[in-house]
């Protein structure tokens, strides 16, 4: 009987060795649970089209499984809204909550090979919310190495929320970068002037 040995995200084992020390430099940390990590990411997409036609949630759903390797969850309309011939309950979005190696995984996929392969890109907004947490809107899902662009039936953005313990924009900042998120660092220049 043979053992299988478990395998470490990359990004989780370069956050553990080298990260940890340099926050706790940076920021005067003396206790280890108060250094900021990543708790969570939550992919969500709202689906366009989803009133006209219900198989389209479907296909975003199915496309999103793909791209984060969990089955996303669909999401539902809360109140009906004459004007947009929308009722209760009908299936307008889909979302999936990473966690633990996934989330660490999808971290890596999208920081080092998603997200240059977006047409001139030249990095991501640095405004963070307020809490250390970071939300990054993706126009298209084909930026997705997973997502064979032939079979792509119609375009669809994401909005990707990366969930810190970090209490301070600053921190969470600090840890987004060190994890290798492209930041464009038009903003923080002008803050450091």
């Amino acid at each position: 009987m043979t053992v299988v040995e478990k395998m470490v995200p990359r990004l989780l084992t370069k956050y553990g060795e080298e990260i940890t020390g340099q926050l706790k430099e940076q920021f005067g940390i003396t206790n280890d649970m108060a250094i900021p990590r990543l708790v969570k990411i939550v992919v969500n997409m709202g689906v366009s089209g989803a009133v006209e036609n219900k198989s389209r949630v479907e296909t975003a759903a199915a496309d999103m499984a793909t791209i984060t390797g969990q089955k996303p969850t669909i999401r539902m309309s809360k109140r009906a809204i004459a004007g947009f011939k929308l009722r209760e309950n009908m299936p307008i979005a889909c979302a999936v909550t990473l966690r633990k190696d996934r989330m660490w995984e999808f971290a890596d996929r999208l920081m080092t090979v998603a997200l240059p392969r977006i047409r001139d890109f030249r990095g991501v907004k640095s405004k963070l919310d307020g809490r250390g947490n970071y939300t990054l809107g993706i126009s298209e899902q084909s930026i997705f190495p997973e997502i064979v662009f032939d079979r792509i039936q119609f375009q669809q953005g994401m909005d990707i929320t990366f969930v810190t313990t970090a209490p301070t924009d600053e921190q969470g900042y600090a840890l987004l970068k060190l994890l290798g998120m492209p930041f464009d660092n038009k903003d923080k220049d002008k803050e450091t002037k």
